[in-house]
């Protein structure tokens, strides 16, 4: 017995040995099964996202157009980030984008919220309003600076139409620098504030009903119910949509680009930055720009973050 046992471990190991080396690969662990599976993406994406970045960073150093290849860029230094600090028409430009970014984003904010409110309770076609409410969020800017330029028509518009027909006289809503600003701001209201309204309604309805019946219990108004229970649960959510609609706004292009052809008194941060790299191919120029605008956004979401975590910590 004790042969035929020594004969059977003396097989195993003959069988062991005769096995191929890929039977005994390699057997990673789950981390390196992940590192393996997300390294080929993240490099991708490092070499999509980052390397742009520090390129175009060198450029915003340099006197370089994209149009001319051929010409190595040359290095200029801080002078490019002097001349727009110091330019007055980039100063306007900023004061423009403020402008429109205040009235834009303060006004969607407001209506949004009390939209909202209105909503957060049961009523018959409470769906279907809310619905037809968030359609103007589902159209392209571009879209919508379409439909709405034909809108403001002078001539043969609606708004002209019945202008003529109460006996007023047609408005020049898109060539009289006055107003300008402002109808495109009225269109960015009318896209966007169906935005602040479905934020705003995720967090009405994420408020626990038993607060505002312990606050019934005790016959306090709505102004305490709302002063002390609805905003400030709400608040968090609300300060989230207004760093997305801020940065937006920042940015806004299609309205001034469509509606306005980039006028003087509608030119914005974006359409400036699309004039001057695609227009007059100063490439340099316009990243030292993009970069400035950057740092300007990360400074005030920065704010926005800091009221955040207050809010949230409250």
């Amino acid at each position: 017995m004790a042969d035929v046992a020594q004969s059977q471990a003396l097989g195993q190991q003959t069988t062991a040995e005769m096995q191929p080396a890929a039977v005994r690969s390699w057997n990673p662990s789950d981390r390196a099964m992940a590192w393996l599976f997300t390294l080929p993406t993240m490099l991708l994406l490092i070499f999509i996202g980052v390397f742009p970045l520090i390129w175009s960073l060198y450029l915003s150093f340099t006197k370089f157009s994209a149009n001319a290849p051929n010409v190595a860029p040359r290095w200029v230094g801080t002078d490019n980030y002097a001349r727009i600090m110091t330019s007055t028409d980039i100063w306007a430009v900023f004061v423009t984008t403020a402008k429109y970014v205040v009235v834009a984003v303060g006004i969607e904010f407001v209506l949004g919220f009390g939209i909202a409110l209105m909503l957060n309770r049961s009523f018959p076609g409470r769906g279907i309003i809310t619905t037809l409410m968030l359609l103007p969020m589902m159209l392209s800017p571009a879209l919508a600076a379409s439909f709405w330029k034909l809108l403001y028509e002078p001539q043969w518009g609606p708004f002209a139409y019945y202008f003529k027909v109460v006996g007023l006289q047609p408005v020049e809503w898109l060539a009289n620098q006055k107003i300008s600003l402002y109808s495109l701001a009225l269109v960015d209201i009318w896209q966007w504030t169906p935005f602040m309204l479905l934020i705003s309604l995720a967090g009405l309805s994420a408020v626990p009903r038993y607060l505002y019946e312990a606050a019934e219990v005790d016959q306090a108004s709505g102004w305490f119910k709302f002063a002390n229970i609805t905003f400030p649960l709400v608040w968090p959510l609300l300060l989230i949509a207004l760093i997305f609609r801020t940065m937006d706004a920042i940015r806004v292009f299609e309205y001034p680009y469509i509606m306005t052809a980039d006028a003087q008194a509608t030119q914005t941060i974006a359409t400036t930055l699309y004039r001057m790299a695609f227009r007059q191919w100063d490439t340099g120029l316009s990243t030292a720009l993009a970069y400035i605008v950057l740092v300007m956004i990360i400074a005030m979401t920065n704010i926005y973050v800091r009221y955040l975590t207050k809010a949230t910590a409250k």
